[in-house]
């Protein structure tokens, strides 16, 4: 699924009325219906409606809802913030089309005087369900006037809010992730696909979710080359064949360890086995071996010679010892663990020379490239990078804050000119690739902000690239997405604060069973505690 910028949006929307003959109108009643079926969906009980009209499409597609809402049985109120007569083109028919008892009740408010002598606070109080249709995708910021006063209004109160597109007062095209001037909003309903501001803000702990509204994909074009990595998932959705063994879904080898982190490359390679490896190899130094393959019984394990501090000698990377190693392998995955003396820092880098299997760097592994990160390159094979922002900052010789400034520019840079698909870890991962697309992760909350998760990450998509090791991207992208949303299975079960690293797995299959797209909706996100 593409993202878009509010000018892409237009060029869609004007593509699929020229191309299709779907007319403009028929795009707003499309739009209105949706929002009326989500809402029913997603406040089944809530009543009365409040919905609050702009004088614009984003109005539109509230009247339009109100009219449906209304038809499905609910109590609905209809604030208008325009007089009728200046409404035109869509709003105006979907005025027109509103039941006279509706029409003849709607408030019409245009001024702050009108705020008060229709009672609007103490309306917006009592309601159950508050649509905010007053601004949408076209909307530029500052929000001004009666539209700034609602806003205050709807931050004083627990009634809960819909909003229509966007929540009135963001930016379509920001990038930013917190906006206190916008209206709050308790879920989103879009249409088409999502646009910059649902990916990168945190406009809800709700749910968000798109709909279509009627136009074909060919005409949904980004121009920001950014694509939504939930969408890559159907990967994993078509069963595997009854005949299947486990020499189909690869063999992993993680290699990593010290002394004090035993558990990073058993972590990494219990979240390769959850993923659907057929086989996982755990590589550490031979007195960590007991340590390490503790963790799983399934789990095989590999003794590496050490140094007197017990980590990774440099002995492990001689050609045959290396070529032993990684006989009847399919995917690597190193780094998690493995720590920074000299010794395991250039087994890192010869191993990332020697072999050119599909390779998953993490951890110190890549700080192992730090003064020569031009060694990572990725060219005619699959190299999968793992950075957070410290360790990315690093590579590109950079501060944290200039990476953070623009994360999909410095992912998509490091993944062209190293050939290599870059993970940059945080508050919406960016997966970039080597063409300069780039996909975006919404799954995840904080519970993931814990020790042991970025090694966890690390096998799911060693595992991922097992067993599906033709499409690259899309094992990444699912990879990703699964990890986060495994997460926000847990937290609806127990607290964020209590999840330890390994307990996301449990919810792994969950992850995978459960559909992103239902009820006739893409859900982006869905509701957090």
């Amino acid at each position: 699924m593409q993202i878009l910028s509010a000018a892409d949006m237009r060029a869609c929307d004007e593509a699929t009325v020229r191309l299709t003959g779907i007319s403009w109108q028929e795009l707003m009643e499309n739009a209105g219906s949706a929002v009326a079926r989500f809402a029913a969906l997603e406040f089944p009980h809530a009543e009365p409606i409040l919905v609050l009209c702009g004088k614009g499409n984003n109005g539109g597609d509230g009247l339009v809802a109100a009219r449906v809402l209304e038809s499905m049985g609910k109590r609905v109120e209809v604030i208008l913030l325009s007089l009728p007569e200046h409404l035109e083109g869509g709003p105006r028919a979907a005025y027109d089309k509103l039941p006279a008892p509706l029409r003849r009740s709607l408030s019409i408010v245009v001024t702050a005087e009108d705020l008060e002598t229709h009672k609007i606070a103490s309306r917006m109080a009592r309601a159950g369900l508050i649509l905010d249709g007053v601004f949408g995708t076209g909307f530029h910021p500052p929000l001004r006037g009666v539209p700034a006063a609602l806003q205050q209004m709807l931050s004083s109160i627990d009634t809960p809010v819909l909003a229509i597109d966007l929540p009135s007062g963001w930016d379509a095209d920001s990038r930013e992730q917190q906006n206190e001037q916008a209206f709050p909003a308790n879920a989103v309903i879009t249409f088409t696909a999502p646009k910059v501001a649902h990916i990168f803000g945190q406009l809800t702990r709700g749910s968000v979710a798109v709909a279509s509204i009627g136009s074909p994909e060919s005409v949904v074009q980004s121009s920001l080359q950014l694509h939504w990595a939930g969408g890559a998932k159907r990967i994993v959705e078509i069963p595997r064949p009854l005949d299947s063994n486990k020499g189909r879904f690869g063999h992993v080898l993680v290699a990593g360890g010290s002394v004090g982190k035993a558990g990073a490359p058993a972590m990494a390679a219990l979240g390769a086995m959850r993923a659907g490896a057929g086989l996982v190899t755990t590589a550490v130094p031979r007195s960590l071996l007991a340590i390490a393959g503790g963790l799983a019984p399934e789990m095989m394990t590999l003794a590496l010679e050490e140094t007197p501090e017990g980590a990774i000698a440099l002995a492990n990377a001689e050609p045959s010892r290396l070529e032993a190693m990684l006989r009847g392998m399919t995917v690597l995955a190193v780094g998690s663990g493995i720590g920074r003396s000299h010794d395991a820092a250039e087994f890192a880098r010869r191993i990332v020379a020697q072999t050119t299997l599909p390779l998953v760097l993490d951890a110190d592994g890549l700080n192992a490239f730090d003064e020569q990160p031009e060694l990572l390159n990725g060219t005619g094979r699959t190299l999968v990078i793992t950075p957070h922002p410290g360790e990315m900052a690093r590579l590109v010789g950079t501060g944290i804050p200039e990476v953070q400034q623009d994360r999909v520019a410095t992912a998509r840079a490091f993944a062209q000119s190293h050939e290599c698909i870059t993970v940059l870890k945080g508050w919406r991962t960016v997966i970039a690739h080597p063409d300069g697309s780039v996909a975006v992760n919404t799954s995840g909350n904080p519970a993931l902000a814990k020790g042991g998760s970025g090694d966890v990450l690390t096998g799911i998509i060693a595992g991922m690239l097992a067993q599906f090791p033709q499409q690259a991207r899309e094992a990444v992208e699912t990879a990703v997405w699964l990890h986060g949303a495994a997460a926000d299975l847990f937290v609806r079960e127990r607290d964020e604060r209590t999840m330890l690293a390994t307990e996301l797995l449990n919810h792994l299959s969950g992850a995978i069973r459960g559909p992103i797209l239902h009820d006739g909706f893409t859900w982006l996100q869905e509701s957090l505690p």
